[in-house]
């Protein structure tokens, strides 16, 4: 597919995708996106040549913090760009303090990455993981941009497709990096089999291992757990998908069921929906489930929680605090993987040193869940009736799962280092303001 045709076709699709914002905007005031920033029209012309970082939601921001560790940016302007206002608005919580910017990023049309680029005049351009985005890559190589594309994965669902469908046009994009580091060998050889130079991409690891931890979670997760678990057992679900929160309320409902035949205290259950627009939908859901369901939210005012009304499920409907529940609880189950979505981000837990379960669809980071398997950190499991026996076992004896989040921990220790070696590449690139700190 030349890329004229598919600017042709993000133009005729362009009146269902402002739709779809507003809608989105309409639905939850969180989620409202910004049209003329989308299309970069607000853009102010900057002449300090900033270094550049594009990162597609929350989930990479998480590897652009593990970037901006390892770099020394003093004296250096960074600016930030991001595909969503959540992420946005996280990427704000992350970066404000250090002085970085932070912008929406354009709509890959061909007009709205000329502005963009045109007023940043960046000195290069970082993309972390998997935006693939044709106009905006090649608009930033005619402008003589240096590229890198660091911490990248390519699932092979996602090459198949690329392959059916515009093979030549992704090809000239993968091209148009000038160094490319990918997590894993495998995601090198699918990154060449869509045409990447093979002299410029090189394995380097996955950035996230790298995510510096907050010195300051494991006390704010004591005082969480303190807050709404007292006693309790606490198990945490994060950016849980439709379709696999029915299989963590029904393990709950085991669990509550065996406590109380024991005479013994039950555990708590507390998850988030990975969208914030599903906030309001689920929690409607689970009070039709015949559960005492609490959120996050309405009791937060609350001096002593809300352990003393001793609620069956805690919904967390709020961003940006999920790192805070996982240093809170004895077992962490990361979503989006007992539904075919790909799996999120499984270090957050492990690198707090809890033990991780997860279910068998965990492409977009095969790697991350083989070591943490591998190390006897995480369980993969592929249903309720596997959910609720391992969270029993984990639950009952705390000893065995506290020395599954240390073999967790020590899988994510064993595996740093990415960072180290992408900033080895951005010199290669020919860019020298920044340097590894150590």
């Amino acid at each position: 597919m030349p890329r004229r045709l598919y600017s042709m076709l993000l133009y005729l699709a362009l009146p269902c995708i402002v739709l779809r914002l507003l809608w989105r905007g309409w639905r939850d005031p969180a989620n409202r996106g910004n049209l003329r920033e989308h299309l970069a029209l607000d853009v102010p012309a900057r002449a300090d040549a900033p270094l550049w970082l594009h990162a597609a939601s929350v989930g990479e921001l998480r590897a652009v913090a593990a970037l901006l560790h390892a770099l020394d940016t003093s004296g250096t302007p960074v600016v930030i760009s991001v595909g969503t206002p959540t992420g946005c608005a996280r990427a704000r919580q992350l970066f404000a303090a250090a002085g970085h910017e932070v912008r929406t990023a354009p709509w890959d049309l061909p007009g709205a990455t000329q502005r963009f680029i045109a007023a940043l005049r960046p000195r290069a351009l970082v993309i972390v993981e998997t935006e693939l985005w044709p106009n905006l890559i090649a608009t930033a190589a005619l402008r003589g941009v240096p590229m890198a594309l660091v911490s990248a994965r390519l699932s092979e669902r996602s090459l198949v497709r690329y392959l059916r469908l515009a093979p030549a046009l992704m090809r000239d994009t993968v091209c148009a990096f000038g160094v490319i580091g990918a997590q894993s060998d495998a995601d090198r050889t699918r990154l060449l089999a869509l045409g990447a130079v093979a002299a410029r991409v090189r394995v380097i690891g996955n950035l996230k291992f790298d995510m510096p931890v907050d010195e300051t979670l494991p006390a704010r997760g004591a005082a969480l757990r303190q807050r709404w678990a007292g006693a309790r057992a606490l198990w945490v679900a994060g950016s849980t998908h439709a379709g696999e929160e029915q299989a963590l309320l029904e393990a709950q409902r085991r669990l509550l069921a065996s406590a109380r035949a024991r005479g013994q205290p039950a555990p708590l259950l507390a998850f988030a929906p990975r969208r914030p627009e599903r906030f309001a939908a689920v929690a409607r859901w689970v009070e039709g489930q015949g559960l005492q369901v609490l959120c996050t939210t309405a009791h937060r005012a609350a001096d002593t929680g809300a352990q003393h009304l001793s609620p069956d499920v805690v919904l967390i409907d709020e961003m940006g605090v999920l790192p805070d529940w996982y240093a809170a609880a004895d077992v962490a189950f990361v979503g989006g993987t007992l539904v075919p979505v790909g799996g999120h981000n499984l270090l957050e837990p492990a690198a707090l040193a809890r033990p991780v379960l997860c279910g068998p669809h965990t492409f977009n980071a095969p790697e991350v869940t083989r070591h943490l398997v591998e190390a006897g950190g995480a369980r993969v499991v592929r249903d309720a009736d596997e959910l609720f026996t391992r969270l029993s076992s984990w639950l009952a004896e705390p000893a065995a799962a506290a020395a599954a989040g240390a073999q967790a921990a020590s899988a994510v220790a064993a595996n740093r280092g990415s960072a180290r070696r992408a900033c080895e590449l951005l010199r290669e690139l020919g860019w020298s303001a920044p340097s590894a700190t150590g």
